[in-house]
């Protein structure tokens, strides 16, 4: 049986009013959004994965906006993702043009990024560890172009439109240079906004290092279970539990929380509950939260992929129509 510590219920109560948070912001309130001294504080990723600013420009931006043909769409979001910031995105399509993979020139591509470097800019984002494949070159952001040319020549993108599930989409992206585990199941999530693919986000997780480590802090025993499986668990009890700790849970525009959702907060309690768990320790060691919050007083318009069918409710739409953004119908991506 499962043994909880202090802070399974502290993971509730984070995802709780994260998520009020976003929607306080969206719905045009006026900060400050909590009263949490943690939360006002420190920075945390959204409840909902998709609802994070750098996934939105995804969305809307990267993959919802050029050809929907499969290997353009595959291409963009590769390409994005592989670097995760969208300055280094916008500095190339302003240099570049429309970022294709049928325009694609490595050359082009490479002097854009070693300028950027050249300036102190930085071109990687600071969310992830992006290991550097072994394509030759001795910088980093050389050799991941070259992945992406190899991702492209080895017909990645109609070996992934042929994937049977999320896990056979993670199992194709594993078994290429420095994309480990955890990439690996970041980037099929990436994918799967698309209409490349269309898997359900509660049939596969992979734990990162940092949900791990909310994983250990939120359970003294875990009585055998492994880390997707307590996962598994945790978005299935969730609306069990926000009742049993009396708190009404807005879900977003009436999707439920998915498994990556749940691995996301994972991940940002383990950085919350050393602040308000000081006393319970988990695998990385770390005592201190380093990045810290900003409010941004204008809302990101929200949207998001048209296959969910969410509709973001009427206030909202009235108070930002941008939200309404580009639109695609189902099966369009061409192989």
């Amino acid at each position: 049986m499962l043994k909880t510590t202090p802070v399974f219920d502290t993971y509730w109560r984070f995802a709780s009013e994260r998520q009020e948070m976003f929607m306080r912001r969206v719905l045009g309130s006026t900060p400050p959004w909590t009263e949490d001294p943690i939360l006002s504080v420190h920075r945390f990723t959204n409840t909902y994965r998709a609802s994070d600013r750098v996934s939105q420009y995804l969305i809307r931006h990267v993959i919802y906006e050029g050809s929907q043909k499969a290997e353009e769409i595959f291409f963009r979001t590769i390409l994005f993702k592989l670097f995760n910031k969208i300055e280094t995105w916008e500095s190339l399509h302003t240099k570049l043009g429309a970022l294709s993979w049928k325009d694609f020139s490595f050359d082009a591509y490479a002097k854009v990024l070693d300028g950027l470097l050249d300036e102190g800019a930085r071109v990687y984002s600071a969310a992830y560890i992006m290991p550097s494949p072994a394509f030759g070159s001795p910088r980093k952001h050389r050799n991941h172009l070259r992945l992406v040319e190899h991702l492209m020549k080895d017909g990645a993108p109609k070996k992934l439109a042929k994937a049977g599930s999320l896990r056979a989409a993670f199992e194709l992206l594993r078994g290429y240079p420095s994309l480990g585990d955890f990439l690996a199941f970041q980037f099929a999530i990436d994918l799967n906004y698309s209409e490349l693919t269309d898997f359900s986000e509660m049939d596969f997780v992979v734990a990162g290092p940092g949900a791990r480590d909310g994983i250990r802090k939120c359970f003294e025993d875990t009585a055998g279970l492994t880390e997707a499986e307590i996962i598994q668990v945790m978005a299935e009890r969730s609306e069990a539990e926000f009742q049993r700790l009396g708190m009404s849970f807005r879900n977003l525009w009436g999707r439920s929380l998915q498994l990556i959702d749940c691995q996301n907060v994972f991940c940002e309690v383990s950085k919350y509950a050393r602040v308000a768990h000081p006393d319970i320790e988990g695998e990385l060691g770390r005592t201190r939260i380093k990045q810290k919050y900003a409010p941004r007083p204008v809302p990101v318009p929200q949207w998001y992929p048209p296959k969910w069918g969410i509709t973001v409710d009427a206030f909202a739409d009235t108070l930002y129509p941008a939200m309404n953004g580009p639109r695609i119908h189902r099966g369009t991506v061409r192989i």
